[in-house]
């Protein structure tokens, strides 16, 4: 047991002091805003028909519906055309801010009212890439991703650089606006009767924006440091924990899709891959189809390859070398469904989703790549790049694992910066 102690304390030390895996983290969040802002975007002409008043869901049809299951969607609050094209460009609005990681607090919650608005109002036009962004857009919320490769960061790093310097640092007035602004829709909603459905959301909505007012309040009171060490310790611990929940959230919809897949003959024989290539609706390249159909190797290959990753990758997680090699495979056979069967945002939110495993070590030199490919693009435009790198592009670079990483940058150090 004495032996065990230090261990432990070790263990307690690192999950409270720092919000673990910034880099995956902001992958995560990237991946996801940008899975659903590319989908918003796509279906903007045919919005009406998906989610508004001229689907064949009709409103009083999504409001028996949610009465019984207590979902929450802001779109039943009124059947009327203007409040829907509102609601949608809120969320549009919301996944450009997350994606750029603009107040990414506040922009995470905004960007899961608007993924829970539209996917509840129409529960029958999804897929599993659906099923997947519902998910992770309550689980990021509890996470910390805007400490590298966000707004947030670059606005921290040069508020800091001027701190250094002895020069005065800006009020922040952007923060407290957004914060009486929320507050004043939240109480009127409240007050309203708007969240009758249930009250996991609005307690949830309430608790954040709370959590946001004595974060700013503690953050201006220099002498408030025990309490600013507080606040720190339960947003790393929140952030730890949901790290944790989206990786076993992964790992559970592959042993669960691989497990139920062994159990019938359809996977065995390989119709459960041959007869969705002839579907039209899953055929966007009908002579691509055709060509890989031809072949019975294929099919044998593409049915037992997709078993026996999906079954074996939860347990490669406790090898770093055999886990990254399947993560490749994994998302090679994304990018092909993408391709083959033209399902391009149920592959996004998938490989986003599989992002969390990736090394830091990887996420590191990738962002480095982007760095470079920037600046170049800026000097080929006649003009420099500005801005400071984050705080752990300058550290040393460690081959972690998904729940590896620095520290938190001074991006959550500054009162809302979300």
């Amino acid at each position: 047991m004495n032996g065990l102690s230090p261990k432990l304390s070790r263990g307690v030390a690192r999950v409270t002091e720092a919000a673990l895996g910034p880099y995956q983290s902001a992958v995560i969040r990237i991946g996801f805003a940008g899975t659903w802002l590319l989908f918003l975007l796509r279906e903007f002409p045919h919005r009406q028909e998906l989610y508004g008043p001229s689907g064949p869901w009709g409103w009083n049809l999504a409001k028996q519906l949610t009465d019984d299951n207590h979902a929450f969607t802001a779109l039943l609050w009124s059947d009327g055309r203007l409040w829907f094209e509102c609601c949608y460009a809120l969320a549009v609005l919301a996944g450009v801010a997350l994606l750029l990681g603009w107040r990414t607090r506040t922009a995470s919650l905004l960007f899961m009212l608007g993924v829970l608005s539209l996917q509840n109002r129409s529960v029958f036009v999804g897929d599993g890439g659906d099923n997947v962004l519902h998910l992770m857009s309550f689980y990021l919320v509890f996470t910390r991703c805007g400490q590298v490769w966000s707004l947030d960061a670059r606005r921290a790093a040069r508020d800091t650089a001027a701190s250094a310097r002895g020069e005065r640092v800006p009020a922040d007035r952007v923060g407290p606006v957004l914060w009486a602004v929320s507050g004043l829709a939240l109480g009127t909603a409240t007050l309203t009767g708007r969240f009758d459905n249930g009250w996991l959301i609005p307690a949830l909505l309430w608790t954040a924006w709370a959590a946001l007012g004595l974060w700013w309040a503690v953050g201006r009171r220099p002498a408030w440091q025990e309490p600013r060490t507080l606040l720190d310790v339960i947003a790393n611990i929140l952030h730890n924990g949901a790290l944790v929940v989206i990786m076993a959230e992964a790992c559970l919809i592959y042993a669960t899709a691989g497990w139920y897949k062994i159990q019938g003959s359809r996977w065995q024989d390989g119709t459960a891959v041959y007869y969705p290539l002839h579907l039209d609706y899953f055929s966007p390249w009908p002579a691509l189809a055709d060509l890989m159909s031809a072949s019975g190797t294929i099919m044998m290959v593409a049915a037992y390859a997709t078993v026996m990753l999906q079954v074996a990758f939860p347990f490669t997680l406790f090898n770093r070398r055999v886990k990254n090699v399947l993560l490749v495979l994994m998302i090679t056979e994304h990018a092909v469904i993408a391709v083959v069967l033209g399902l391009p945002f149920f592959s996004l939110a998938m490989i986003a989703a599989d992002s969390v495993f990736l090394p830091t070590s990887f996420l590191r030199r990738l962002g480095g790549l982007a760095a470079r490919a920037r600046g170049r693009l800026v000097r080929s435009a006649g003009r420099t790049v500005p801005g400071p790198r984050s705080p752990q592009d300058s550290e040393d670079s460690e081959d972690s694992e998904g729940g590896e990483g620095g520290e938190g940058s001074p991006a959550d150090r500054v009162g809302f910066t979300a």
